[in-house]
């Protein structure tokens, strides 16, 4: 599955990095992506383990808000 999520507090290549290795050291995400200039994460997990609940709190905790986005 495809969760997109947005956050507008990505002011550098380093918040991208960040992200992304958070995202991705939790079970069940296969791949995350994330697009500084949109504030755009693209995230293909397993729902049933990675809910998107705890992508939102896993970017929480990595020091920036987020929200679930359907676009």
């Amino acid at each position: 599955m495809k969760t997109l999520l947005r956050s507008q507090e990505l002011t550098c290549p380093s918040c991208v990095a960040k992200i992304e290795k958070a995202l991705k050291d939790v079970p069940g995400v296969e791949d995350a992506k994330v697009f500084f200039n949109t504030g755009r994460i693209e995230v293909q997990h397993d729902p049933a383990i990675a809910p998107s609940a705890k992508l939102v709190e896993t970017v929480q905790a990595a020091g920036y808000k987020a929200r679930v986005s359907a676009v």
